[in-house]
């Protein structure tokens, strides 16, 4: 069920990308929509998963090495996962980059997949909510680019979806090799990670600093989403 969900998130995305691609504002929304789901979970649940860990004295460093490490894998991926694609239509992007960028990124969140107690944990729904809006632009990047068709330009992209649906569950594989000890280094990470780039897709600037509401609305209906569900979630405590 776990490897199901990611790669339906991912080709789900990609075909909505396709199709509707050209509605940049319906991703942006999605993004702050996720965003807000995502660092919720990172708060309410991966955050608290780390710190009440043996480990936590220590922990701290890892999440900024998530930070960091998120901060690298956009030099790859041009901010593919702030929404910032409206650039990438002037090939400003090498799909090989983003797809290295995209897959390292999408491996190291499905390593601590591997270790949860529950199938369908609130960990693993933030990531199938955070790889939805991703693989919409990435289906909008990949499959409606001027100046190609669709023959010369079907097969590196079916290539580069592929590789990025399987990127969680091929790093849920390896985390099986890993010692549980380890979960907590691995979730401090991928914490780093979430909670990098959902917090520059809400506190990104708007158009002349004015007040958004619609933006507003979507960040609060993401963390009551994710609330909700928190509410609902079992938790071993």
């Amino acid at each position: 069920m776990t490897v199901l969900l990611l790669i339906l998130s991912v080709t789900t995305g990609v075909f909505l990308g396709k199709h509707f691609g050209k509605k940049e504002k319906l991703a942006k929304n999605l993004l702050i929509l996720s965003a807000g789901f995502l660092i919720t979970i990172c708060l309410n649940e991966v955050f608290p998963q780390v710190y009440t860990s043996a480990e936590s004295n220590n922990l701290g460093i890892f999440v900024i090495i998530g930070v960091l490490l998120q901060m690298i894998l956009e030099a790859l991926t041009k901010g593919f996962e702030h929404g910032h694609f409206h650039h990438h239509s002037e090939h400003n992007i090498l799909p090989a980059a983003l797809m290295v960028g995209l897959f390292i990124h999408a491996f190291i969140e499905g390593i601590p997949l591997a270790n949860e107690e529950h199938e369908i944990s609130p960990y693993l729904l933030g990531i199938v909510f955070h790889n939805l809006p991703i693989s919409f632009i990435l289906g909008a990047f990949l499959f409606n680019r001027k100046g190609e068709s669709k023959n010369t330009s079907s097969y590196p992209s079916l290539l580069i979806v592929a590789l990025f649906a399987l990127a969680s569950p091929m790093g849920m594989l390896l985390g099986n090799y890993f010692h549980p000890n380890l979960q907590p280094y691995f979730l401090a990470i991928v914490g780093g990670i979430f909670l990098h780039i959902s917090s520059v897709i809400i506190f990104e600037s708007n158009k002349n600093h004015n007040i958004d509401w619609t933006k507003i609305g979507l960040v609060v209906s993401g963390v009551s989403l994710a609330l909700i569900m928190h509410l609902f979630h079992q938790h071993p405590h």
